[in-house]
């Protein structure tokens, strides 16, 4: 599994600134399908959870980026086939991902994406494609023009009309600098393993984005912490006292794709199946 780093903290950059499984059946139970704020009770679940704060109340909202915003098994799995198909290869799409799982999580993988160029070289192998340096290379920059889900742009564009948006990757600068700019570039202010020293889910991270409202005026009680990633955010946000919202992506599909199963599944304050469905709650929730 890999673990956090802890590494010198770079200084914050503020957008636009000079500067610049449980298996299935833990996901499934008890599911009761209602409406919250409004929203489309199909991209909804309520919990049975009494919900502490509603959406209307909140100044900011954070936002895991890859996964949640931008679709990377899609991109991931696009390089990955299109290499395959150079090589007369057919791979699978869950497999991929699976090995793809297996193979970043070690306590010496390199950041992300720069730790693709290791990882293909580990996985190519175990799906037929050569093992070259440079198809991880490929990997590696296929980054930059990986696709937001279809419904992320619009929707962060509805919610930057109310809410403050901040990124929280785990991603390098060079990385999120594509993803934001393929989003709409809607961030307030953003946080990437360059910028922080660690990576979710080290409370570390988080800590400096607390840091951060405190110094506009705001507390972590302002904020919604927004993600698909039950290990990296859900888990660790409910821990450290942030109402948080889980937009599981992978709602249709088994298992936990291209990223690491949590030790405990997390019930979160508000769960969607896409962004679309946040900001259509939101919506509601302040009319």
């Amino acid at each position: 599994m890999k673990t956090p780093r802890s590494k010198k903290s770079k200084a914050l950059y503020l957008v636009g600134a000079s500067t610049k499984s449980p298996e299935e059946r833990g996901l499934r139970e008890q599911h009761n399908l209602s409406s919250i704020a409004g929203a489309d009770a199909e991209h909804v679940r309520n919990w049975d959870m009494k919900l502490s704060k509603s959406l209307r109340e909140f100044k900011y909202m954070s936002f895991d980026v890859v996964g949640t915003l931008i679709d990377f098994e899609g991109g991931l799995t696009s390089c990955l086939n299109d290499i395959a198909a150079e090589a007369g290869v057919i791979i699978d799409g869950e497999e991929t991902l699976s090995l793809y799982r297996a193979a970043r999580y070690f306590d010496d993988a390199d950041l992300f994406p720069d730790d693709l160029v290791r990882v293909y070289l580990a996985i190519a192998p175990k799906l037929g494609l050569p093992v070259d340096k440079a198809y991880g290379e490929r990997l590696r920059d296929s980054a930059k023009n990986w696709k937001a889900f279809p419904d992320s742009a619009e929707a962060m564009a509805r919610l930057a009309r109310d809410y403050r948006l901040i990124a929280m990757t785990n991603a390098r600068r060079w990385a999120f600098d594509h993803f934001s700019a393929e989003l709409g570039n809607p961030f307030h202010a953003a946080f990437t393993v360059d910028d922080t020293g660690t990576e979710k889910p080290d409370p570390a991270f988080f800590q400096h984005v607390f840091d951060f409202v405190s110094g506009e005026g705001a507390s972590k009680n302002d904020i919604l912490h927004v993600a698909q990633s039950q290990y990296h955010d859900i888990g660790v946000s409910r821990e450290l006292g942030l109402t948080n919202c889980w937009i599981e992506r992978r709602h249709a599909l088994q298992g936990y794709g291209g990223t690491i199963e949590p030790a405990a599944f997390t019930k979160p304050d508000y769960h969607f199946t896409s962004m679309a469905a946040l900001a259509d709650a939101t919506a509601s929730a302040r009319s």
